[in-house]
């Protein structure tokens, strides 16, 4: 009788552990690519519509942001907005980050932390290291851009001006971050600047063409690495003005470069 009790017990044991829940319900996710659209997008619109395909990623965000009291709960919409870069670059902050790594750009280990038991991070985005090329510095992640953008050309292009450049008062900051070069036109036709930048472009950079009548400045192309984690503030608002069709400037002119559409970042040209 004891040993058939035992074997019953075994069996209805056997069932519950066959029922019962397997472990915790999966966490959502949250993709960084669409998180980091938004970021350079939405400060720059002037309304609070959503970046498409960003809503529900930002939404985790920020309702992570306000449980730590950085966000009030009006705020929490989709919308990666000037309140939400704020809130983000204070959790940067309250983790020891400063400068550039706390600009409320999300970095993926920001991103991660942040989302500890409330989500995952999918899609992470990452600057690289820092490297010397061609006499100036920049991220592995523009090297490589770089690099496809000339093999589409079959050209090889002379750099004036890297990334982490800081103190340039003519760059107004946006060379102070990662993702950010000038590259010299000299001896360039017209047709032959305009297939660079729409190259550049087609690559994943918000890219155009500066003129001295633009600024104090001599003919460049200047381009800037969209999605690019390291960006100052200033190549931020570059970025989210190039996917609202203007051209970068103080002035918020009209983009005066190639259309190139789908306007694409890096991962989804090497997609």
């Amino acid at each position: 009788m004891f040993s058939r009790f035992v074997v019953a017990i075994g069996v209805i044991a056997a069932f519950l552990g066959s029922a019962a829940p397997s472990g915790a319900a999966a966490l959502p996710e949250t993709d960084m690519e669409a998180v980091l659209k938004a970021a350079q997008i939405d400060p720059r619109r002037a309304d609070s519509a959503i970046t498409p395909g960003s809503g529900d990623s930002v939404r985790l965000v920020e309702e992570a942001l306000s449980a730590k009291g950085l966000l009030d709960a009006s705020y929490v919409d989709g919308h990666f907005g000037t309140r939400t870069i704020d809130a983000y670059a204070a959790y940067q902050r309250s983790l020891g980050y400063s400068g550039l790594d706390a600009s409320g750009l999300p970095g993926p280990s920001s991103l991660q932390r942040l989302g500890e038991q409330r989500y995952t991070v999918i899609n992470p985005v990452s600057a690289g290291s820092r490297v010397g090329y061609r006499g100036v510095t920049m991220n592995t992640r523009t090297k490589a851009m770089l690099l496809a953008a000339e093999g589409r050309m079959g050209r090889q292009l002379t750099i004036t001006q890297g990334s982490y450049n800081t103190g340039n008062a003519g760059s107004a900051g946006t060379h102070d971050g990662g993702g950010v070069l000038d590259i010299s036109v000299s001896g360039m036709s017209t047709s032959t600047r305009t297939s660079v930048v729409r190259a550049l472009r087609e690559v994943g950079f918000a890219a155009w063409l500066r003129t001295p009548e633009q600024g104090n400045w001599a003919y460049h192309i200047h381009a800037v690495a969209l999605a690019d984690p390291d960006q100052s503030t200033q190549a931020q608002h570059q970025s989210g003005d190039y996917y609202l069709g203007l051209n970068g400037l103080a002035g918020r002119g009209a983009d005066d470069g190639p259309a190139v559409n789908p306007k694409v970042t890096w991962e989804e040209y090497q997609r």
